[in-house]
C-alpha cells in the first residue's frame, strides 16, 4: 500500500486577515516535507462555499506551486468537478495537460460530480443532472487528450471540429479516477474502468473492503473503459496523525478528528433532503439520506476520538500504532492510503512532525 497527503485545506474560525494565507503556505510547506519521506502523492479536493471545512476551491494554482517545488510527489485532483458550470470538459483537459507536463508526468486524474447541496444549487445545477453531467464530460475529456483533432455534440456540451492543446505528457493521458460514496457508486466506477477513490470518513476497515469487492467486481467486467486504459487501482481516505506518543496524538487530533465528521455530515447531509424536497426523491443521492442525522444532535454517535478508534476508523496514535491500523487498510484491498493529515485545525508544526513520523518510520515497512 502507498500513502498520500490528502487536504481539504480547512480554516477554522476565529479567522484573521492571513488566516487562508497560512493555511496555503502551511499546505504547501508539508508538501515538500513529503517530497523527500517516500509519499507517493499529494492530492486536493475542489470545494466551494464550505466555511470553515474547506477553502480549496481552485487546486490547479496549487498544484502548479506543488509541481514547481517537488520531484517525486505525483499529484493528483482530489476531486476535478465536471458538472457544468463548475468546469468545462474542454478547460479541464487543457488544464491537465499544462500541469502534466510542468510536472514532468506526475499527474492523477480524480474526477467527481460533487456531494453538498450549498455548491450544486450555488452553481445553478439540478442534482439529478450531475451524473450525467460527469460522465458525458468524462467522453469529452478523453477524446480531446487523445486526438489530434476532435469535434462532440452532446446533451450537456458541443465544440465543432478543433485541435485541443497542449496534450498531457503521459501517453496515452494520465490515470482516470472517480470519487464516490454509495456501494452502487464504487461497481459504476469499476465498469467504467476507473480508479476508486472510496470517500467516506470514518468508515471501517471491515466495510471499506466490502466497498472495494464490489469495485473489483465491477471491474472485472469492464470491457470498454472510459479512458484508453483501465485504471484498477483502488483509494481510500482516512483522518490521520502521529506523534511521539499515543496520548500526544490523541490530544492534538481530538478537536479536529471529531469536527471534520460534524462538518461534513451537515454539508452533505443537506444535500439529500433537498433533493428530495424538489423532486419527492433523492434519485441517485439516495444513499445520503441518513448522513445529517447521524452525524448531529441525538443520533450522533460513533464519532468521539475514542469511538473512532476503537473502530479503526481513524488513524491516531504513535508511529507503532499508526502502522497496525495502516495495516488493517492495506488487508482491504486499499493501494493507496489519503492521510488526511489535517482535517481542522491541527497546529502546523505537528502536523509537519507527524508526517515525519510516518515518512520515517511507518511507509518503509510497506516497501
Amino acid at each position: 500500500m502507498k500513502f498520500a497527503l490528502f487536504y481539504e485545506i480547512p480554516v477554522a474560525r476565529p479567522w484573521d486577515r492571513e488566516s487562508e494565507h497560512r493555511a496555503y503556505k502551511n499546505t504547501l510547506e508539508q508538501a515538500v516535507l513529503a517530497d523527500g519521506l517516500g509519499f507517493h502523492s499529494f492530492w486536493t479536493v475542489e470545494h466551494h462555499f464550505l466555511e470553515e471545512f474547506s477553502h480549496c476551491s481552485n487546486p490547479e494554482v496549487l498544484y502548479g506551486a506543488v509541481a514547481a517545488r517537488t520531484k517525486n510527489l505525483r499529484i493528483g485532483y482530489g476531486v476535478r468537478l465536471l458538472p457544468q458550470p463548475y468546469n468545462h470538459p474542454v478547460r479541464t483537459a487543457e488544464s491537465v495537460a499544462v500541469l502534466d507536463l510542468l510536472s514532468d508526468g506526475r499527474v492523477e486524474f480524480g474526477t467527481g460530480r460533487s456531494s453538498t447541496r450549498l455548491e450544486i444549487e450555488g452553481f445553478g445545477i439540478h442534482p439529478n443532472d450531475t451524473r450525467a453531467m460527469w460522465r458525458e464530460s468524462l467522453d469529452h475529456i478523453v477524446g480531446c487528450w487523445t486526438n489530434d483533432e476532435y469535434e462532440f455534440e452532446g446533451k450537456y456540451w458541443s465544440m465543432p471540429k478543433r485541435r485541443v492543446l497542449p496534450k498531457p505528457l503521459q501517453d496515452p493521458h494520465p490515470p482516470i479516477w472517480a470519487a464516490t460514496n454509495s456501494v452502487d457508486g464504487h461497481r459504476l466506477v469499476g465498469e467504467l474502468g476507473l480508479g476508486l477513490c472510496s470517500f467516506s470518513v470514518g468508515t471501517p476497515p471491515e466495510e471499506l473492503k466490502k466497498r472495494i469487492d464490489v469495485y473489483r467486481e465491477g471491474i472485472a467486467g469492464c470491457t470498454e473503459p472510459v479512458g484508453k486504459f483501465i485504471n484498477n487501482q483502488a483509494a481510500s481516505f482516512s483522518m490521520v496523525h502521529c506523534a511521539e506518543t499515543r496520548q500526544e496524538a490523541i490530544d492534538t487530533a481530538r478537536e479536529s478528528f471529531e469536527t471534520y465528521p460534524r462538518l461534513g455530515g451537515k454539508y452533505v447531509g443537506a444535500l439529500a433532503e433537498w433533493v428530495k424536497e424538489l423532486e419527492d426523491d433523492a434519485g441517485t443521492y439516495n444513499y445520503l439520506g441518513g448522513t445529517r442525522r447521524a452525524m448531529e444532535g441525538e443520533e450522533r454517535r460513533g464519532h468521539t476520538i475514542e469511538e473512532l478508534r476503537a473502530a479503526n476508523a481513524c488513524v491516531v496514535g504513535d508511529p507503532e500504532d499508526v502502522y497496525q491500523a495502516c495495516k488493517a487498510y492495506e488487508a482491504t484491498g486499499c493501494d493507496i492510503l489519503f492521510c488526511l493529515v489535517n482535517p481542522y485545525n491541527i497546529p502546523h508544526e505537528q502536523t509537519m512532525k507527524a508526517v515525519e513520523l510516518i515518512g520515517k518510520h511507518v511507509i518503509p515497512r510497506f516497501s
